[in-house]
């Protein structure tokens, strides 16, 4: 059988933290022995890890880390090495704030050997007008920057081989902020397998939301010059 890592980033989040576990803690039970769920804690200033290592102590295939603040894209970027490196042959990565559903990952798993990547498209999105903005806007931003069409760049919920994501994650920068959408546009350029399937995503589910819009513009400002610098160095990335 296959080893499956799930990756959840988790950033102040002890209101959802217990509920988003139970809910994804099955998934993994239904793998093999070496499946893990692995919840990095990104410097909460709550008490989220607290919550995630008395959840962890009773659960075996639950692993609870924790680490200095450094943003989302950083906190992923942190998952998924560290799921190459435990032995992963699939990783999956979603969030911690309730949005999407567990229920949803079987279709998901059902394609996994026919894609390199399958990936949630967040049709009917349920989280306000500022992060439908913001999804439109990087769908642009990935169109003109590096000359690719994406259903939903930073969606979180992806499935992935982990032979194409430790690949891919070469041409990353280390601890760069909008990882997922720069790995999405790596995928497209390399013409690698990738599937969208629409999914649910709610409403946050409890907690305040760290992401405010003046905080987007200064990220996607960041974005624009971060973009012209990466798409330099992979414009003439190798196809598959």
């Amino acid at each position: 059988m296959d080893t499956l890592y799930i990756v959840i980033p988790a950033y102040n989040e002890q209101a959802n933290i217990e509920e988003v576990v139970n809910d994804w803690y099955p998934v993994i039970e239904e793998r093999n022995d070496l499946s893990r769920l692995v919840i990095i804690d990104d410097g909460s200033r709550d008490d989220t890890y607290k919550v995630l290592e008395k959840l962890a102590a009773s659960r075996e295939k639950m692993v609870a880390l924790t680490k200095p603040n450094g943003g989302h894209g950083a906190t992923v970027l942190y998952g998924y090495n560290y799921a190459l490196e435990h032995g992963a042959d699939f990783v999956f990565q979603t969030d911690s704030d309730g949005q999407t559903l567990a229920s949803e990952f079987g279709q998901f798993w059902d394609l996994k050997d026919a894609h390199d990547m399958v990936i949630g498209h967040r049709k009917g999105r349920q989280d306000g007008f500022s992060r439908k903005f913001v999804t439109k806007t990087l769908k642009l931003v990935c169109r003109i920057c590096f000359g690719v069409t994406l259903t939903d760049a930073n969606t979180p919920f992806r499935l992935m081989k982990a032979e194409g994501l430790k690949e891919n994650l070469k041409y990353v920068p280390k601890d760069f902020n909008l990882s997922n959408v720069i790995l999405s546009v790596i995928y497209a350029k390399r013409k690698q397998s990738v599937k969208y399937i629409p999914i649910t995503f709610r409403p946050r589910q409890g907690g305040v939301n760290s992401i405010n819009l003046k905080r987007i513009f200064r990220i996607g400002k960041q974005a624009l010059k971060d973009f012209k610098t990466i798409n330099n160095q992979i414009k003439d990335i190798d196809t598959v």
